[in-house]
């Protein structure tokens, strides 16, 4: 029940914490969605951060994992809205967006789970 608990509050507090994003972010680039942008990157590099400090220096406890790895980042990260934005950019026929926008959000977040891996490793 705890654990529940966890991700319920961390999930709660990065769904907030995007939402902010997006209305802040969303609309500074006409067509492309750079709250969802930005957020799924960020979480991807703060979850690589948060799992490298647990496994390098033991400073996690299981309860913080599942607070901020498991509730916050998964909460803060939206691949639901990804995938919904990029079906906007097919029905639209925005072929362009589609490709930039799928190919730079997968790789993007991608390397920033290995750099917030890296950055934790080596400092």
């Amino acid at each position: 029940m705890k654990n529940i608990l966890l991700v319920f509050v961390g999930g709660g507090l990065g769904s907030v914490v995007r939402y902010f994003f997006n209305i802040s972010l969303n609309y500074l680039i006409n067509s492309f969605p750079l709250g969802t942008f930005i957020a799924n990157i960020f979480g991807s590099l703060l979850l690589g951060f948060f799992v490298g400090l647990m496994h390098k220096n033991q400073l996690f406890s299981d309860n913080l994992y599942v607070l901020m790895v498991v509730g916050f980042c998964g909460g803060f990260t939206t691949f639901s809205t990804f995938a919904f934005e990029n079906q906007l950019y097919l029905k639209n026929g925005e072929y362009l967006y589609f490709f930039a926008y799928t190919t730079t959000s997968v790789l993007l977040s991608i390397a920033a789970v290995i750099l917030g891996l890296f950055v934790t490793k080596h400092y």
